[in-house]
């Protein structure tokens, strides 16, 4: 039987636990940070640069979830390759005129805050009151479990991935051809 909430203790800060969740809120606080430098920068480097802030915050929740495989193709494929290639692609692009943004409803900025004030109060009493179980730990992780899992049980799966990438490059290369002024 569990003993009453009101018996449990708090961890301190200084034990495992109280680390543990200060590790995790790091990891959130880069995350959601990155996010708002990516969705608020008037500039696209400055949104890029937001993005990567964002997947390297993204690596490391799932770094600190016990997969270091999946954090280190997080960081390979996102921050090294996605995030590089729209660099280039802001790079190559036509500088377009300054854009004039018209005016919009005086509602929308108080309506939009108090839809997200609100929902993230309603998530925080749901996280707060809810009873979080520790999970046993499945499997470890490691590179060679995920290429077991990969090649049998998900074996369909790994090819329809390197298909749709295989239409990706046959669709930049189809946009390249055209050339910049087409």
């Amino acid at each position: 039987m569990n003993p009453p909430m009101s018996l449990i203790e708090a961890p301190s800060l200084f034990s495992v636990d109280g680390l543990v969740g200060v590790v995790f809120l790091i990891m959130m606080a880069i995350t959601v940070t990155g996010g708002i430098i990516a969705c608020n920068s008037e500039r696209l480097v400055r949104a890029v640069a937001g993005l990567i802030v964002c997947f390297v915050g993204v690596a490391g929740v799932y770094y600190f979830l016990n997969s270091p495989f999946v954090a280190m193709m997080q960081m390979l494929i996102y921050v090294g390759a996605v995030a590089v290639t729209i660099s280039f692609a802001i790079m190559l692009a036509a500088p377009e005129e300054k854009m004039k943004i018209g005016t919009s409803s005086p509602l929308v900025g108080p309506f939009g805050f108090g839809t997200a004030a609100l929902i993230t109060g309603g998530l925080s009493v749901l996280a707060v009151r809810t009873e979080w179980p520790v999970m046993t730990k499945i499997n470890d992780g490691s590179v060679k479990n995920i290429g077991i899992q990969l090649l049998t049980n998900f074996s369909m799966v790994f090819e329809l991935i390197s298909i749709v990438l295989l239409i990706a490059i046959i669709g930049a290369l189809i946009i390249a051809r055209a050339g910049r002024d087409s």
